[in-house]
This record gives C-alpha cells, sequence and structure tokens, in this order.
C-alpha cells in the first residue's frame, strides 16, 4: 500500500505537492470514488482516475543526457522548439526533464517518468551537489569567488552557501573559467549568481549531478542509469552520503 499522492507523483502526472492539491480539489478518484483525505493509501489493484483519466503505472526509466546547446528542458514546446525529450523518439514511456537547464547552457540532465524521484532530486531541502563551470566576462577575484560561497542575495532570496574556483583566466580577454558546486536549483541560479558579482557568464556547462558524471559521453549522446544509479541516487538524497 502507498500513498495516493506519492502514487500520482510515481506515475508522473504531476509534482507530490500538486498531486496533493488535486485530491484536496476533489479531482482524483480512487475505485470510482471521489478521494479528498490527503494520506489515502492504495494498492496496486485500485482503480485511480485524475481529471477523469485513468493513471497508467507505467515502468519506471531514468535517463542521462549530455545536453546540447539551442535544446530547451521541457517535454513540448509550443514555439516548435526541439526539446530534450525529442532526442529519445524510440522511448514509449512519457519522460520528462528532472529540473531544467537553460536553452544554451549544455551539460548532464536526468530524464525519468518518475516523480517521486525527480522531487527528490529537484528539492532544495535534499542538497544534492551539481557542479557547473562557466566562462566568466571578467576574472572573479578571491573575495568575489567567498561572495559565491557564502551566498549571494537574488531578488528571489539568498543562495545557499556554495563552492567556488577559479580554475583558469586569460588577463589577454579578460576572461576566467569558474567551477561552481551548488544544491539548489533556482531559475538561472548560476548565471544569475555571476551577473551579481559582475562577471557575466558567456559560456555555461553542468559537469555533474550527485555522482555522475559525462565521463565517455558528447553532446546529444544520452544513457540509461543502472538500477544501482538509481538507488545510490536515493539514498544520497535521504542521508546526505553514499553507501
Amino acid at each position: 500500500m502507498e500513498r495516493l499522492q506519492k502514487v500520482i507523483a510515481a506515475a508522473g502526472i504531476a509534482s507530490r505537492r500538486k498531486a496533493e492539491q488535486l485530491i484536496a480539489d476533489g479531482r482524483v478518484t480512487v475505485n470510482g470514488k471521489t478521494v479528498t483525505e490527503l494520506g489515502t493509501k492504495v494498492s496496486g489493484s485500485d482503480k485511480i482516475e485524475v481529471n477523469g483519466v485513468r493513471l497508467e503505472r507505467e515502468e519506471k526509466v531514468y535517463y542521462l543526457l549530455y545536453k546540447p546547446r539551442s535544446v530547451l528542458s521541457a517535454a513540448s514546446d509550443d514555439k516548435g522548439r526541439k526539446t530534450v525529450v525529442d532526442l529519445f523518439p524510440e522511448v514509449e514511456e512519457r519522460l520528462y526533464p528532472v529540473g531544467r537547464l537553460d536553452y544554451d547552457t549544455t551539460g548532464i540532465l536526468l530524464l525519468t517518468n518518475d516523480g517521486e524521484f525527480a522531487y527528490q532530486m529537484t528539492h532544495p531541502k535534499f542538497e544534492i551537489e551539481k557542479t557547473y563551470v562557466a566562462r566568466t566576462k571578467g576574472i572573479p577575484t578571491k573575495e568575489q569567488l567567498k561572495q559565491l560561497e557564502r551566498g549571494i542575495v537574488l531578488e528571489d532570496g539568498k543562495t545557499a552557501p556554495a563552492k567556488a574556483k577559479l580554475l583558469s583566466m586569460d588577463k589577454k580577454t579578460g576572461k576566467g573559467i569558474v567551477q561552481l558546486t551548488i544544491h539548489e536549483g533556482k531559475n538561472r541560479q548560476v548565471k544569475r549568481m555571476f551577473e551579481a558579482i559582475g562577471c557575466p557568464v558567456q559560456k555555461l556547462k553542468r559537469e555533474s549531478f550527485g555522482f555522475l558524471d559525462l565521463h565517455g559521453l558528447n553532446a546529444g549522446d544520452r544513457r540509461e542509469l543502472t538500477a544501482h544509479e538509481v538507488k545510490q541516487l536515493r539514498v544520497l538524497a535521504e542521508t546526505g552520503k553514499l553507501r
């Protein structure tokens, strides 16, 4: 038996929080009866409908993609732009990206149809680290790097403590290569952090997600996560460390 909102989220219908709202709004039925009580438990044999559409429990799939530039981190786009889901034409399950990378940002991106897993991978409370490498216009000083590490006050709040390291610099062109590790996912967070210290990002790549990296992959390549990797990511989210 599992909680109804968890089953809805795991089916990829909505996030767990949105699933709870759907239940509270009376838009979910179990075996033909409307359920509004959060925490209601269901079994695999129960017939669940959301907005009148039966919930189908797909086999869970998990992919790692090396996202290329000029591809949207979305399941679809009303402007006709290519999305990361378009890069998986042979996958029958309904995929969606875990979090997002900007249109012009490259690097590691996970895709799944498991809403509960996506929630664990993206909610700041689970503190899964993501490491980016940015080419900046302007070379950050030691004090500016410390600012990034202490946290930057943005319009939607102060960022959590981070790790920042200047990898290289070109004094002739006034450009730097900086590694930044964060565990949040605010909209355009990395770019806004660098803008705040006066060193705007010219090029950005996410090189790692937790313990996962892009080893052996080129832009546009992808692979399925192993069962062990998925388990380890869950452990990392729940305990903050690997076993």
